[in-house]
């Protein structure tokens, strides 16, 4: 790394880096993804969810080969720099930051819309965002902590939610139960917003510097969490296309608390609220601690300001760059849509591992863990579900990564002309 900023700590065993993945993962998907992939893709929403597993695999496989080797935080960042140059490291580290504060502002929204009175969501949002955001300063073992709770009380509930689903009476328009209803790219773009569900893996690789052996533990963390994710979100699935169906699912705002009213499980709806709300604050908290060490990366070879860099001399965190990523989702929170948030953070991320997949391609035969046919696969993937969702999201998400790279572009010549100058002199 070209910055002194000092290291972080190696504190984190198997169990740690599987919670922090897993609570990003379950947090993301299953509240707040479901619905708008079922509007997407109709009775063929768990067809949508297997193309959406086979390319986050491959993902899932070219993170754990890079991490195995590249024993830093970063992440993608890191690893584009090292396997393909600066410029594809920093439009990785780019799109996963853009990618990640909006999914950040989509947790927020979900934990408030399951937890807040009426009227009072924002505000309610805005307070997890501060608090969590303060649990990440007290050190990476109390968020693994955290995590592990959150994790825990989230599928008890979703446990609920599930058996709540396949008890009630049977919908009409369950899987498979009739034509695509938007063709290939309605499932496509299904596929591309569960994506979103399945990018929290992500986390435990940015983690990498504060993991113990980290070449053993990370791949074998990301490879469980990513399994115990894809059980979790095809029962979910199949539960709620069978209590309500493929329609009821699209139109329903709180689908899994609707799935248990629909079995006549009065009790069981202020559960499943509080597991959304759980899950919601672990998707969050992992969220904050994975966007700061990504950009204490960045910062450390000044593609973002250096003074984000600072390590907390007591709790050993990226502490400034943890308050900047706060404070911007406290303002995207207070302006977002949910939908819109998931759409946007779904073409960042996709981006971000396309230069993954890149990246892993490009290793040696020395290091390969997988194939070279599954980071193709992977690459084209991330493609394919990235360009077929809503072109608001493409629009939007090709706006802010060609302002990010330009932003660069820029820095790089004003850096050029100091130095220019400098040996005129």
């Amino acid at each position: 790394m070209s910055s002194s900023s000092p290291a972080l700590a190696r504190r984190l065993g198997l169990g740690d880096a599987v919670a922090i993945g897993l609570g990003a993962m379950v947090g993301a998907g299953v509240f707040s993804a479901f619905a708008p992939a079922a509007a997407a893709a109709g009775s063929w929403l768990l067809a949508g969810l297997a193309i959406a597993a086979v390319v986050a695999y491959c993902n899932a496989t070219a993170s754990a080969q890079l991490a195995a080797v590249h024993t830093t935080s970063g992440g993608t960042y890191a690893y584009g720099r090292a396997e393909l140059g600066a410029w594809w490291g920093y439009a990785a580290g780019w799109c996963f930051v853009i990618g990640k504060l909006a999914s950040c502002a989509a947790m927020a929204m979900t934990f408030a819309a399951y937890a807040a009175p009426a009227g009072w969501e924002r505000p309610v949002a805005i307070a997890a965002v501060v608090a969590l955001t303060g649990v990440n300063l007290l050190g990476v073992t109390r968020t693994a902590l955290a995590a592990k709770i959150i994790v825990t009380v989230a599928l008890l509930a979703l446990a609920v939610a599930v058996a709540a689903g396949f008890a009630a009476p049977a919908a009409a328009d369950g899987a498979f139960s009739g034509d695509l209803p938007t063709g290939v790219g309605g499932l496509l773009q299904s596929a591309g917003l569960l994506f979103f569900a399945f990018a929290g893996y992500a986390r435990i690789a940015t983690m990498g510097e504060e993991v113990r052996d980290p070449a053993r533990i990370i791949p074998r963390a990301i490879t469980i969490a990513f399994l115990i994710a894809l059980a979790v979100y095809a029962l979910v699935g199949a539960s709620l296309l069978a209590a309500l169906g493929s329609a009821g699912t699209a139109a329903s705002a709180a689908p899994l608390s609707d799935a248990a009213a629909a079995a006549g499980w009065g009790w069981a709806e202020p559960v499943v609220r509080i597991g959304a709300s759980a899950a919601s604050l672990g998707a969050l908290l992992a969220l904050i601690a994975g966007i700061g060490r990504t950009g204490l990366a960045m910062a450390r070879e000044h593609d973002l300001p250096s003074w984000l860099s600072a390590i907390h001399p007591r709790f050993h965190v990226p502490h400034r760059m943890e308050i900047a990523v706060g404070a911007i989702v406290v303002a995207v929170v207070a302006v977002a849509d949910l939908r819109g948030a998931i759409g946007f953070s779904s073409f960042g991320v996709l981006l971000y591992y396309l230069i993954a997949n890149l990246s892993a391609y490009r290793q040696r035969a020395a290091v390969r863990r997988y194939p070279r046919w599954m980071q193709v696969l992977g690459a084209i993937g991330c493609v394919v579900l990235a360009f077929t969702l809503p072109w608001q999201s493409v629009a939007a998400g090709a706006a802010v990564v060609a302002i990010g790279l330009a932003l660069r572009a820029i820095r790089l010549m004003r850096e050029r002309s100091r130095a220019d100058a400098g040996h005129g002199d």
